[in-house]
């Protein structure tokens, strides 16, 4: 494996030994009410941001919001989760007022949080912005992350990129950890890109 030399607060491109996952909201209840082909583009994109964070040791952070009226995480979703990852309840909207998110915020180890869930237009919009606000690096995965209406979705990841936060897609950041076709897990990651 290709070492890389540590990660800067102005890195362009996502840092397995920097980073962090976080999946925002794959609730059942939630995902029910998104048009079927794009929750199918979410799920398959999220459990491969999933698979690589297990593989590349990537820490997780799965929220759930207001699981009594929004059901558990799709059952995709929590086949694919890590061992180790955090699962966070809360009723806020952006994940910084969930207890125990501060683990997240301030981990000046991992600065790069990449961000996948839903909905765009809310809870993902608002925790982007932020933890933006806050200094971290934020990368918001656009064909991890849907609405329920294009139009939200479309103005979520606009306003995102205006403010500055940068929106990516789940291969870039797979390839992007894993920075060589040397590394150990390219054949076993990039065959879950077929």
């Amino acid at each position: 494996m290709t070492k890389t030399p540590p990660a800067q607060s102005n890195d362009l491109l996502c840092r397995a030994e920097a980073g962090q996952l976080l999946v925002i909201d794959l609730q059942e209840k939630l995902g029910a009410a998104m048009p079927e082909k794009v929750i199918n583009r979410v799920i398959k994109n999220t459990i491969l941001l999933l698979n690589a964070a297990a593989r590349l040791g990537v820490p997780v952070t799965l929220t759930a919001q207001y699981p009594r009226g929004l059901g558990t995480l799709l059952p995709a979703i929590s086949a694919a989760v890590p061992p180790q990852s955090r699962h966070l309840e809360k009723t806020c909207f952006s994940c910084l007022g969930a207890a125990g998110f501060e683990a997240v915020v301030h981990d000046d180890d991992r600065p790069q949080i990449i961000v996948a869930g839903m909905e765009a237009h809310v809870c993902v919009l608002q925790t982007a912005l932020d933890l933006h606000k806050m200094g971290r690096q934020v990368f918001v995965v656009e064909d991890a992350i849907c609405s329920r209406r294009l139009e939200n979705y479309e103005s979520a990841v606009n306003r995102l990129r205006h403010a500055g936060v940068t929106v990516t897609n789940s291969e870039s950041v797979v390839f992007e950890w894993l920075r060589d076709a040397q590394h150990v897990e390219f054949k076993t990651l990039s065959a879950l890109l077929r």
